[in-house]
Parts: structure tokens; sequence; C-alpha cells
């Protein structure tokens, strides 16, 4: 085994529940690594919707008692344990979301997950799986990097994971501008796709449309969006949704005949009745998921890396104003990702 570990570590603790205010800043013994296992100093971390859900009770998954927060992060392995191949001290590496799920469709024994039934990655130093760590792109800084393991694959799941990867030429709609559906513009675009975005800020439709947005509709002015969205069409319709805001029914107005419906969650809470006929009439597929595998991690990075594509931050706090971190991203409705450096 190979073993640089600092003396001491600090990591946040928190009760799902307990909320921001619940977050708590503890110094412990440093774990060395197992079999199989690699020690990571964490260089940042960044927020995605789901670390609200779990410091508010409401995530869906299982979460421990006092879990140390946050499934994303990107890191420097200082550590491996025996038997470790694929990984040595020095390398750039960020962590899967679900550890276990390495490839193929998920299942129960590839539900934990970190900063939920397992402790995440709001430490400075985590101890991971080997099998759970994918190469950085070289180009990207590790606060970039730290965006990616859930709102990237996930848009990446989104658009090319059920079986039918979007074609050049078809028309994708992204809902919102938060993390996810950034992410999906940017892979709609370089992927081909013709891009219709949706957002409720007139300061956000520029920088949609410098990010590779077609066509921005702003859902305030036009509050049958749907409506819209089939007039920039000429009436037939998108290829693809990718829904982060649970509006299903809308989703479904939009779609051309033979459609996809990425649902990825709802930002809002609210879960608005859907009538079953919209599915028949558009002979739509709608798919629930979750982030997605490893390998889909691995293929996404080689076309980030391909197109040297860059992820969109915000705001970058350091470690010790953790809190701060979550109250911005909670309340000021950022453009990108909200980053915290480690060190």
């Amino acid at each position: 085994m190979t073993t640089t570990l600092p003396p001491v570590v600090r990591a946040y603790h928190v009760t799902s529940g307990d909320g921001i205010d619940g977050l708590s800043l503890r110094t412990h013994e440093p774990r060395p690594p197992g079999a199989g296992e690699v020690a990571v100093a964490v260089r940042a971390t960044s927020l995605s919707f789901r670390e609200l859900l779990v410091l508010r009770g409401q995530y869906v998954l299982p979460v421990k008692p006092d879990v140390v927060p946050v499934s994303d992060g990107a890191g420097e392995v200082v550590a491996v344990g025996p038997g470790v191949r694929r990984v040595r001290p020095g390398d750039r590496v960020a962590a899967t979301l679900f550890p276990n799920w390495l490839d193929g469709p998920l299942d129960p024994a590839r539900l934990p997950q970190l900063g939920g039934s397992l402790d995440g990655m709001l430490t400075e130093l985590a101890v991971l799986p080997e099998d759970a760590l994918v190469p950085v792109p070289e180009h990207l800084s590790y606060a970039e990097a730290a965006t990616l393991p859930c709102a990237a694959v996930t848009a990446w799941n989104a658009l090319t994971g059920d079986g039918r990867a979007l074609q050049r030429g078809q028309t994708v709609l992204t809902t919102g501008s938060g993390g996810v559906s950034l992410f999906a513009v940017q892979f709609a675009k370089l992927l081909g796709a013709r891009v219709i975005a949706t957002t409720g800020r007139r300061d956000k439709e520029q920088r949609l449309r410098e990010l590779g947005a077609d066509e921005v509709v702003n859902y305030r002015d036009v509050p049958d969006w749907h409506s819209a969205v089939r007039e920039l069409t000429g009436g037939r319709g998108v290829d693809r949704v990718v829904d982060t805001a649970g509006t299903l029914d809308r989703s479904l107005r939009s779609l051309a005949v033979d459609g996809h419906v990425a649902l990825v969650g709802s930002v809002s809470g609210d879960w608005p009745p859907v009538d079953p006929r919209l599915l028949f009439g558009a002979a739509a597929t709608v798919r629930a998921f979750a982030v997605g595998s490893r390998a889909q991690f691995l293929h996404m990075n080689e076309v980030i890396t391909a197109h040297r594509l860059r992820p969109v931050v915000d705001r970058v706090f350091p470690f010790e104003e953790a809190d701060a971190a979550f109250r911005y991203y909670e309340s000021a409705s950022p453009f990108g990702k909200v980053v915290i450096t480690v060190r």
C-alpha cells in the first residue's frame, strides 16, 4: 500500500432533515484505504439540487444518520490499498455518485450513493472503491471537474441513455437553467441538435444563447410556453425534452410524435397532474432515471475531452464557508454550478 495521508482530516456532517443549519465541521483521524480502495485528497466539490433535498429530509433514497454530505467531488489520489491497479498516487480523479453502478441498468444492489447512504465528498479526504473513480479530463480544473458527477452525467444520460441516442439535426428542449439543463444545452449542441431552452429570467436569456441555445422561450412572458415551442418547430414539436421542472404536461404538449421525455425531477417540488391522452397522442416515451453509470461517465468524459467542453461555474466558495455556499445555491438562482474548493 502506498500511503501519504494527512495527520488529521476535516469533514462536514449533517443529519438529513436538519437543514443547512445542521452542517457541522469536525476533525477525524484519516482512514487508510483497504483492499481495492483509494484515498483521495478532495480538491473541490459542487452542489446540486439533490444536496438540498438531502438536507431538507426530502431525498427519495436512504440517507444514513450523520452523513458526510455532497455526492460530487474531484481530487488527487494520495494513497492506494492492496490490489488497486487502475489508479496511482498523483492521479486526478472524480467520484461516481453511485460507486457500485459500473454499467448496465440500475438495480437495487447499485443504489448506495455518496452523500446519502454512503459518506460523501464534503471532506478533505475521501476513501473510495477504485471502481468508483474516473479520470478527470486534462483540460479541466478540479473546480470544473467537480461539477460533473451528478448534473453532467444526468444530462448525458438524458440525451443518450435510452437506447436511441440523440441524432444530428434533431431538436432538444431543455427546461430552466439549473445545472442539468445547462449541461444538456452544451451536450445537445455539440452532438449536432437544435436547442430550444426555457427560462423565467430575462437576464439568463442571452447567456443561454451564448451557451448554445438556438431559441429561448421565457415562460414568464409566455405562460403557455409549449405553444411557443411548437411554433418554433413549425408545429411538429421537439424530438426530446430534458424536463428538470416536473412540467410533464407541457413537456408532452411540446413533443413530436414518437418523441422522448427525460424526466429528471421537479425543482419546485410540484407534480402537476398529467392527462394520459397526451402520452398516446404523441406516442411518447417518458423515462424517469437517476444520474448514470460509471461507463456513461467515462463516455461523457471522452466527448468533453474531444470538444474541450468547459462546465459553467457560477461561484466558488472556500471549504470553511460551505454553509454560505449552500445558502447561495438555495437562494441566488445561480447560472452554473456552485463549487466549494477544499484546498
